[in-house]
């Protein structure tokens, strides 16, 4: 396990590297939405101020592993499944850049399938935005590696969820334990031959009840591979209220707690507020905005870019209804009940 001081000096380090593509439009824009949020939650009144200081924008929604809890995985989606179009994504950008501080490109789906996906992330970098993605890392060539670097990728989370291949293919159905090892030392090497400092390389582990036995394993790889930070991340089930055999039994790992009569209820107290809705958004592929990462389905749509502006989308009646009615009763929203808010990521 990395000390205090090691975890320090690795954020400061991404942090600075942040705080370089700020202006004082984008600060200025932050206050904004900041000041809204707190004044919406006082006033019940949705108030949106501003535009998103980050955003979520999907690459493809498809993925070469079968995860049991992901729609991707699955193959579940009731939405088409594809690639981002350049020409839309350039659009999109060029709206919202001298407001985005921050932008991951991932949703749903499996990045690096994107055929363009290092133009997209070279676009936004060159648009002076904090860029980031998550990967199974399975598409990390030596090759891929070098233009992930070249690109100008902040910020690379790579999923890791075993330390054995027997434990990782609980969850990453399909997936190469070796092939990730693999690819995290491609990134690594090459950002050594590059001489450069990013992207910082995050191993994210999500705790799984097959899995959680190897929390301390997964410390020892990370340092010994040479990775900036390990994320322990809690798990969503679906159907959670009856237990699942996903749920750790560490209470500390997991979203859910076990009631008396046996049944499981999310911890969040689920209480009627939501940065997210102020401060940020998700564009899915072919254009749609819904309004956070939990709506994989995109059931509740506020709009299809570019049929319409962002702007016209962020201040619309379906963005202000959906704000008002999160406001006054967030139980009401089902995306809104199996939400992390409140289930913190553990990061070390």
């Amino acid at each position: 396990m990395q000390s205090f001081t090691e975890q320090l000096f690795v954020n400061f380090k991404e942090t600075q590297i942040l705080i370089n593509t700020l202006t004082f439009k984008k600060l200025w824009n932050f206050l904004k939405v900041y000041t809204s949020f707190h004044l919406s939650q006082i006033t019940k009144k949705a108030i949106p101020i501003g535009f998103p200081v980050t955003l979520g924008v999907e690459p493809t929604n498809y993925c070469n592993l079968r995860c049991p809890e992901c729609p991707s995985g699955l193959r579940s989606f009731s939405r088409p499944t594809g690639m981002l179009q350049k020409e839309l994504f350039q659009k999109l950008i060029d709206e919202l850049h001298p407001y985005l501080i921050y932008l991951i490109l991932y949703f749903q789906g499996e990045p690096y399938l994107h055929p363009d996906f290092f133009e997209l992330v070279h676009y936004a970098t060159q648009k002076n935005i904090f860029t980031a993605t998550s990967t199974n890392a399975h598409f990390l060539t030596p090759e891929n590696a070098i233009k992930t670097i070249q690109s100008g990728l902040k910020r690379l989370i790579i999923s890791i969820d075993g330390t054995t291949q027997e434990t990782y293919q609980t969850y990453r159905v399909g997936g190469n334990l070796e092939k990730v090892i693999e690819g995290t030392q491609n990134i690594l090497e090459a950002k050594k031959k590059l001489k450069s400092p990013t992207p910082f390389v995050i191993f994210q582990f999500l705790v799984v009840k097959p899995n959680e036995h190897q929390i301390p394993e997964i410390y020892e790889l990370g340092k010994k591979l040479g990775v900036d930070k390990i994320a322990l991340k809690t798990a969503q089930i679906y159907d959670y209220q009856n237990g699942s055999p996903l749920i750790p039994e560490q209470n500390r790992y997991s979203r859910y707690q076990k009631n008396q009569d046996g049944t499981y209820s999310i911890k969040n107290k689920l209480e009627n507020q939501c940065w997210k809705l102020w401060s940020g958004a998700e564009v899915t592929w072919d254009g749609r905005i819904v309004p956070c990462c939990f709506d994989k389905d995109a059931k509740y749509l506020m709009g299809i870019f570019p049929e319409q502006s962002f702007q016209q989308i962020w201040y619309n009646s379906s963005y202000l209804h959906f704000r008002k009615k999160l406001l006054h009763g967030r139980k009401n929203i089902d995306i809104c009940t199996n939400c992390t808010e409140g289930t913190k990521v553990w990061e070390n």
